[in-house]
């Protein structure tokens, strides 16, 4: 070993000691602040489907590949990270011995020609990285940036000692060429042979250039370990337990569909035997989020994949998915020194910490616990109620998230606490709790008239306790109910399946709301009541029918999801379809049979809660594709990156004053496709819609309408135009 060698070999040692000694710390630091979190003892069932969809997602890349060439560059550099830190353990042989490499596998062929593929594909990944990031960069007036708000430094730095890595280590294989101690062929490693012969015959370069690739590789460690909170670096390693232990892992492509419970000590608050001074309601303290809560905060990569998608961000709003991620991430670890220390405050409010606990703590982390959770800029709250209050649950965060970050399952949870303890929401959203509480339904109509949108169809609709054989439940919801727009649709699709010959039924008067928007906005004891009284009445109207043939068909989304996914939380199972799949059905049998498919071009919004967050894509299309005579023509942000309406997550009853409306931003996609008519699936896109088309001024020229009622326009021939919105018949064949 020469002197060289001597200085390389004590300086990699002594970088590599520190680092190995602050990761430790950061790692220990990290663990101690998540394991401050609330139990959550369901993410350890199913270990075996959990590790083979964390497998799938990270090194299939499923997430990342939608974004094309972004997930095909970011899967190189994965691969090159994982790989080629074979590369960085050589060059601790190599900064000892200009000829040293990996014992055994380090002179096998086959191992010189995969890690050369995988440099030249690393390299070529990074830059294309590096490019995107720059091309991209904050500042964009309109807010189109998908890295606005996040740490730009630290993902320069990442991307610069990855290419740096690998750059240094083409640079060591061609200074072992140059001094004709390289072990491998010129086919199997090209590029170092054509780098080789461009470097002077000087031994000492291996080393030194070792020596340079461990001190990148040590000083990226270094940096990240002084940065707790760096995601966009330590998510490498966070990732796999953030997607290993996802909310739901059998479920296709996010954790969408039931929200999860609300909470205390692990199990599911009941609110008969709840005590406010006991038990947690929701969130008011950022320890008082699930400990997978607070790793989702340690995860998060700062890519922005979450905020491009964010109906309320892109509309002008303050929400920004992933800023609300970073805001909590950043208070935690801010507030982490008060909490390990012992402080914090128990439900009713008061310090569980001893003031000798708390005597010797830093003035910023006793400030930082002082701060409220969700507050305005006066209070200095991490989340601003605007924030809160701006998002419509779409679940556009969690479907793209990389890293499967659960950020409806944290908003959705900050509003309990606000609304249960606090009593502080928007107030028009007061009247609809009222109406929920009063009559039944948002819309604070009479119960007794649920059943007035049968009048004027020629024939009878059954009632469950009429008919005893129905195969179907139809369950018409609110909106189907009593919206006018929504009523039009309750009426084709009644048709449609009297004209198919399915046994169905309906519950009239028996029906309440499902509380989806009772649950959305944060009110958990409402939900539980209304959904308790349906299951009750469903599980009666059903009798002794096991499960599989308890099948409800429902109109509206927001019911389809309640009903078939949150219902069996409280001992309701259903076999619940949306009547769009149930129509897609009956025309692939030739049940209904279109004859005069409907002319003009159209186009379909998916709606959130039957497309993201229950994968329901095909069928609204093909139905669609039988009835129309020109097929649809999609629009840009379609399927699972379809736009929100607005009306998700209660925001039907609020007022949307920030920023553009978010109906009329769908809509002017819409109209831009040239489409004449615009289907929907759900009723409050229907309404939604309709009101961005009339605000457009285009209502002459465009027409929203549920898929069931073009549908119903196809099997039947034209008709007089209608006198009365109760004559279906009419309106259908208008």
């Amino acid at each position: 070993m020469g002197s060289v060698q001597i200085v390389t070999t004590v300086l990699a040692a002594g970088i590599t000691a520190v680092a190995v000694w602050l990761a430790t710390r950061a790692v220990l630091r990290m663990t101690a602040v998540i394991r401050q979190g609330q139990p959550d003892p369901e993410r350890f069932a199913d270990k075996g489907v959990r590790a083979r969809n964390m497998l799938v997602e990270t090194v299939g890349h499923t997430r990342m590949l939608r974004w094309g060439v972004v997930g095909a560059a970011h899967w190189f550099v994965m691969v090159a990270f994982v790989v080629l830190s074979l590369l960085v353990l050589e060059a601790y042989f190599e900064v000892a011995s200009p000829t040293g490499g990996l014992p055994v596998l380090g002179h096998w062929v086959g191992y010189g020609l995969v890690t050369e593929v995988i440099g030249v594909l690393g390299t070529a990944g990074i830059l294309v990285l590096i490019a995107i990031r720059l091309a991209n960069r904050p500042g964009n007036p309109e807010r189109r940036s998908r890295f606005t708000g996040s740490t730009m430094w630290q993902g320069y730095f990442v991307e610069a000692v990855v290419l740096a890595v690998l750059v240094c280590g083409f640079l060591i294989r061609g200074f072992k060429v140059a001094t004709d101690h390289f072990e491998f062929p010129f086919w199997a490693t090209p590029v170092s042979h054509a780098i080789g012969s461009l470097l002077p015959d000087a031994a000492a370069g291996v080393s030194v250039t070792a020596a340079v690739k461990i001190a990148i590789s040590m000083t990226w460690v270094i940096v990240i370990a002084l940065n707790v909170t760096m995601g966009v670096a330590w998510h490498r390693f966070a990732a796999f337990f953030n997607i290993f232990f996802k909310r739901n892992p059998d479920r296709p492509a996010s954790g969408l569909g039931a929200l999860r419970p609300m909470m205390s000590g692990g199990k599911p608050l009941d609110f008969e035997e709840a005590d406010p001074e006991s038990d947690q309601f929701g969130v008011a303290q950022v320890e008082q989020f699930t400990w997978k809560g607070l790793l989702d905060f340690t995860t998060c990569t700062e890519c922005g994949r979450c905020q491009s998608q964010c109906p309320a961000w892109n509309t002008g709003k303050p929400l920004s998915p992933k800023l609300l991620v970073l805001s909590l991430r950043d208070h935690a670890y801010a507030k982490a020194p008060y909490l390990l220390a012992g402080g914090g405050k128990d439900p009713s409010g008061e310090e569980k910490a001893t003031a000798a606990q708390l005597a010797h703590l830093d003035v910023l982390a006793l400030a930082e616990a002082n701060r409220p959770l969700v507050g305005g800029a006066e209070e200095l709250g991490i989340i601003d109620p605007d924030v809160l209050w701006s998002c419509t649950t779409c679940g556009a965060c969690v479907e793209q998230c990389p890293v499967d970050i659960e950020h409806v399952d944290h908003i959705v949870d900050m509003r309990r606490y606000q609304v249960l303890i606090e009593s502080s929401f928007p107030s028009e959203a007061g009247v609809m709790l009222r109406n929920l509480e009063n009559k039944g339904n948002p819309w604070g109509a009479p119960p007794n008239t649920r059943e007035d949108w049968t009048k004027g169809l020629d024939f009878e609709v059954p009632r469950v306790g009429e008919v005893d054989d129905f195969e179907y439940l139809f369950w018409v919801g609110c909106a189907g109910a009593f919206e006018d727009r929504a009523k039009k649709t309750s009426r084709a699709v009644a048709t449609l399946l009297h004209e198919a010959g399915v046994n169905f039924a309906i519950l009239g008067e028996g029906e309440t709301c499902t509380g989806d928007p009772a649950r959305r906005i944060g009110n958990e004891f409402i939900f539980q009541m209304l959904a308790q009284q349906n299951v009750e009445t469903l599980n009666e109207a059903f009798g002794d029918r096991e499960p599989a043939k308890r099948k409800i068909v429902a109109s509206c989304p927001h019911c389809f999801n309640t009903l078939g996914n949150e219902y069996g939380q409280l001992g309701g199972h259903f076999e619940v379809v949306h009547h769009t799949q149930l129509l897609a059905q009956l025309v692939s049998t030739g049940r209904l049979t279109p004859v005069q498919p409907v002319e003009g071009s159209l186009t379909y919004h998916d709606p959130c809660y039957l497309g993201r967050h229950n994968r329901v894509f095909t069928p609204p299309r093909e139905v669609l594709g039988a009835a129309a005579a020109d097929g649809v023509t999609e629009m840009p942000r379609n399927q699972e990156r379809s736009f929100c309406c607005g009306a998700g997550g209660a925001r039907m009853w609020m007022e949307e004053r920030i920023g553009k409306r978010i109906n009329v931003d769908r809509v002017e996609e819409a109209i831009s496709t040239g489409a004449r008519t615009i289907a929907v699936g759900c009723p409050f896109c229907s309404t939604m819609l309709g009101d961005g088309v009339t605000g457009k001024g285009a209502g002459e020229q465009v027409e929203v309408i549920d898929v069931a009622t073009v549908l119903l326009r196809s099997i039947q021939p034209p008709a007089a135009p209608e006198k009365s919105d109760a004559a279906l018949p009419a309106e259908t064949g208008s």
